[in-house]
């Protein structure tokens, strides 16, 4: 059985659409949802948290009016989970479990013993999908609680009909050339890896890090989709974190000999590229503006 997956992050959306760097943050998602609607076959759409970039109930809602409207036309549903900028109150007011179905109503159930986190599951076409909330309030870096990794294990003890795959903001990802991702990571992704390895899990889909890369976990492919709002250009220094303007997504496809598949589209934008800012993660602050534009050679 095949299924195939519209996989957007980081739409960093508040009640005015701007983000905190001043990008049109739902022009952004307009623009990406307007050029996937060519594409076939889709059965779901997920958003890997970084929902409302203030953490509002407004900006949450934004997003679900947009995902929603976009997963009608195709009679899907549209899950989400929670990110470092969101906050679980406003989430759970706008979205739920963060598993909605096609007509809008909350199809996910919450996993037992997780309290307030919004750690939930449900199925389509026989594909189970388990979203995680990775989410620790005043941190940039993530974690999957104990109480969580214990009810997924209890959950994966059953496979699914068509597998797993599990949705989480922070990737689980080992990245030594770039030192600020392996601090805004998954902390306890040797704990994850223990919780599914051995299992029907397929595939861990993150964000975060507004860059497309692939790992493996547990013997399940994990795969970051570019963010939506910007994409972070990683030809920069690698100790530096530059963004510039482009919306982002990712199909993934799976069933067959392949599985799981990945590949990314990047939004028809003719400000596509152009820097949003460049920092030392280290400290926070912006870089220069002679790192930042370089200048182009003089003409004889």
């Amino acid at each position: 059985m095949s299924h195939r997956i519209l996989h957007l992050s980081d739409t960093h959306v508040t009640a005015s659409g701007f983000d905190q760097d001043g990008v049109n943050a739902l022009a952004s998602l307009d623009r990406i949802l307007r050029d996937c609607r060519t594409l076939d076959g889709l059965d779901l759409v997920v958003v890997t948290g970084d929902i409302a970039d203030d953490g509002s109930a407004e900006g949450c809602r934004l997003v679900r009016q947009r995902v929603a409207a976009f997963a009608a036309e195709y009679g899907i549903p549209h899950l989400y989970t929670t990110g470092n900028h969101d906050r679980r109150p406003e989430f759970t007011d706008a979205l739920g479990t963060g598993h909605i179905g096609a007509d809008g109503d909350d199809i996910g159930q919450l996993l037992d013993g997780c309290g307030e986190e919004r750690a939930a599951v449900s199925y389509v076409r026989g594909l189970r999908v388990v979203t995680l909330d990775s989410l620790v309030p005043g941190s940039v870096h993530g974690v999957v609680s104990d109480a969580q990794l214990e009810a997924l294990s209890g959950l994966l003890a059953t496979p699914a009909p068509a597998g797993t795959i599990l949705a989480l903001h922070h990737p689980p990802l080992h990245i030594p050339t770039a030192s600020w991702m392996e601090r805004a990571g998954l902390h306890n992704r040797d704990a994850l890896r223990n919780a599914i390895d051995g299992s029907d899990v397929i595939a861990v889909l993150c964000g975060h890090f507004h860059a497309q890369l692939y790992g493996q976990l547990g013997g399940a492919g994990v795969w970051v989709t570019p963010g939506v709002v910007t994409r972070v250009d990683l030809t920069g220094p690698t100790h530096l974190l530059r963004a510039v303007k482009g919306a982002g997504a990712s199909v993934v496809d799976l069933g067959g000999p392949f599985s799981p598949a990945f590949y990314v589209l990047h939004a028809r934008d003719p400000e596509a590229g152009q820097q949003v800012y460049l920092i030392d993660p280290a400290t926070g602050q912006s870089v220069d503006d002679e790192l930042r534009s370089p200048q182009p050679a003089s003409m004889p």
